[in-house]
């Protein structure tokens, strides 16, 4: 029996066995706007005029950014950009959740479908390029002239190195509402947020001090089970940001000995 006679049997919906195995062929059958139970009992978490009046910045779709897009996607976040200038390659498949057929493209663009098959009505731009300093004044979700201290524009930055996020933070923090990081290493997550950041003095002391910055790239030892949860955790202070509620400025959880550290 083979997996759809067996999906079926079952009464799964065949449709959708195709999204997940990345089926050239899985396209949503439904039409925009056809969903409105969606997110129904997501909404007393994720409250949907909050997030349809945020504009998602997502700078770099590697193992944990990737992650985000999707999860992001899944929420119904109703505008997302991504940003990253590297290409799908082999060792991406298993860490980062690529498809086989993704080989070569520009991950931006392989996102950027993924999340438009989760989520049709979504608005995804893909930026297939480095982030520099200039692209404040390029970015769709930096185009208003909002007051930083009450922007709905939230970043979420997954980079490898320690100088990217300096780079990344000094452009965007007068500029956005919210700002997450994601790192990891192996199998110990950092996840560190900030809620208003033109004002923030935290984040900073964890670019420069080598006690605080992981020494190895995101991209030397991975998986996508770990990247998976660090972008859960970066989600989880996203909404609630969303919600009015306090962040957690500094998580790191260590998976191989179940610890939890918050400060």
């Amino acid at each position: 029996m083979d997996a759809i006679d067996a999906g079926m049997k079952e009464g799964i919906d065949v449709e959708s066995v195709g999204v997940v195995t990345g089926r050239a062929d899985a396209s949503p059958a439904a039409g925009p706007h056809d969903h409105p139970n969606r997110d129904l009992r997501q909404r007393e978490i994720v409250p949907p005029q909050q997030l349809a009046a945020c504009h998602c910045l997502m700078i770099g779709v590697g193992a944990i950014g990737r992650q985000v897009a999707l999860q992001l996607a899944a929420i119904g976040a109703a505008a997302v950009d991504l940003v990253d200038d590297d290409t799908v390659a082999e060792e991406n498949l298993a860490p980062q959740g690529y498809w086989p057929r993704d080989l070569g493209r520009p991950k931006v663009d392989a996102t950027a479908d993924a999340c438009r098959l989760v989520y049709p009505e979504g608005d995804v731009t893909a930026y297939w390029q480095r982030f520099r300093r200039s692209s404040v004044r390029e970015l769709g979700c930096f185009k208003s002239d909002a007051d930083p201290e009450r922007a709905r524009v939230a970043v979420f930055c997954c980079v490898d190195s320690i100088a990217t996020r300096a780079l990344i933070w000094d452009a965007v923090r007068g500029r956005c509402g919210f700002f997450a990081d994601g790192r990891m290493s192996a199998e110990v997550l950092r996840v560190l947020a900030c809620e208003r950041p033109p004002s923030d003095r935290y984040y900073g002391t964890t670019l420069f001090s080598p006690e605080r910055a992981y020494s190895g790239a995101c991209t030397a030892r991975s998986t996508v089970y770990a990247a998976s949860i660090a972008a859960g955790l970066m989600l989880a202070q996203f909404t609630r940001w969303l919600r009015g509620l306090p962040v957690d400025r500094d998580l790191t959880l260590n998976l191989l000995s179940a610890e939890l550290a918050v400060s």
